[in-house]
Formats: C-alpha cells, structure tokens, sequence
C-alpha cells in the first residue's frame, strides 16, 4: 500500500491530531481542510489497517516520487490528515485534487 518509507509513524499521528485540532477550532471545516492541503507540498491521508496504520498520498506524489528515484534528501512540507480508512482517503484526494490546466500559446 505504501510505496514510500516512513520512518516515524508518531510524527504522523501528532501532525495529524494538530491538524484535526485546527479544522475542528475552525468556523468552516471545509475551508479549513482546503487550507491545510493547499499549504503544505506533501499531504499524507493516515488510517487504522491491518498492518497498524495505512498511508495514502493525497497530495506530492510527484515529489516522492522524485525523491525515491534519486535515492536523495530533499526539502519540502509535509502533513498528515487522519481519516477512518482507504475509501476516505481515496475520497479526499479525488475531492481535492487540482485540475490540470492548458494554457495555449
């Protein structure tokens, strides 16, 4: 399922109660969580699984991908967004997810 390494699975789960702490705290939910995925370069989706907790990528993959191929360090913001499983985390990234855009020349 997760085809990146993660080291520290309790950083995840603290970013991801700080980030619930934010959006629950907020007026608009919605706007909150928008605002969280939009800020950071890499959004990770985390949940219960068999194997302790699943990770999904909602967002950065490319960059991960990146990273992973050239066997590298690099620089980026991450964050972690706890959902109750795959099928919301699947959700979430489809609902988010920036349109490409054509611009013609």
């Amino acid at each position: 399922m997760l085809e990146y390494p993660v080291d520290n699975f309790d950083e995840l789960r603290e970013i991801a109660a700080d980030v619930r702490i934010f959006i629950d705290a907020a007026a608009d939910k919605a706007a909150a969580l928008r605002d969280v995925i939009a800020a950071y370069d890499v959004v990770l989706a985390i949940f219960p699984s068999e194997d302790g907790i699943g990770v999904h990528v909602i967002k950065g993959r490319h960059i991960l991908d990146r990273i992973a191929k050239s066997h590298t360090h690099a620089l980026y913001t991450h964050t972690a967004i706890a959902v109750p499983d795959l099928r919301h985390a699947e959700t979430l990234k489809q609902l988010t997810q920036q349109p490409d855009i054509a611009i013609a020349a």
